[in-house]
């Protein structure tokens, strides 16, 4: 089992809350194990088992049949999210690297979700600007470079249908969001983040402590 990544949660109590949700499958057990194996410590980037559940839960519970991801790393949160989708679902993952994301292909495969996997490897930006300018996505999952958190945020949020959610990971930074000699670009970059979100008026949002901090917004 990994690790929490909730900083303040014990691992004996990490691993009872982890057995009395949705436990990861042998498919995302051998993926995770295969995540550390080939990119060491770069491995604390893949969501907790935890949150993978959630996110599986919450996709199938809105009916969401258009996600868009933003950072697949090595493809656990995509396989979560893809296996909460109808069988002509589609999952489009937006990423930069070939050799992370080539690490998932084949559990996706596994897993039967690979159909329901668009993968675009390519700047965020650049492929979330080429979609269509209609309000027809029902979910979107942002896991990637800090600093780009707004404007995924923004190209998204226009594309999203009314009641459709937009989760955002690692808002809590490990508790350095409230500690007052954590000024590095990352941190500062959350913090502007988490403050425009809390301040815009087109959604409802929650910010729940699950592994390093996820919010959900709601567009109004």
């Amino acid at each position: 089992m990994t690790s929490p990544k909730d900083f303040r949660l014990a691992a004996e109590l990490h691993e009872y809350l982890v057995a009395h949700g949705t436990p990861p499958d042998e498919i995302l057990r051998e993926l995770s194990e295969v995540t550390r194996e080939k990119v060491g410590n770069l491995s604390i980037m893949q969501v907790a088992p935890e949150q993978g559940a959630f996110m599986a839960l919450l996709t199938a519970a809105i009916g969401a049949r258009k996600v868009i991801e933003v950072g697949t790393f090595t493809g656990y949160s995509a396989l979560c999210i893809a296996r909460g989708l109808p069988e002509d679902g589609l999952l489009l993952c937006c990423d930069v690297s070939e050799e992370w994301t080539a690490l998932g292909r084949p559990f996706w495969e596994r897993a039967g979700v690979a159909n329901r996997i668009d993968l675009r490897i390519a700047p965020a930006l650049e492929t979330l600007r080429a979609l269509p300018p209609d309000a027809d996505w029902d979910m979107a999952f942002i896991d990637a470079d800090k600093g780009g958190y707004l404007d995924y945020y923004e190209e998204i949020l226009t594309r999203l249908r009314p009641n459709g959610l937009i989760l955002v990971d690692n808002v809590l930074w490990m508790g350095a969001v409230v500690d007052p000699d954590k000024n590095d670009e990352q941190t500062q970059a959350i913090r502007k983040f988490n403050d425009h979100v809390a301040a815009d008026p087109r959604v409802d949002r929650v910010m729940l402590p699950i592994s390093d901090g996820l919010t959900i917004a709601r567009k109004r």
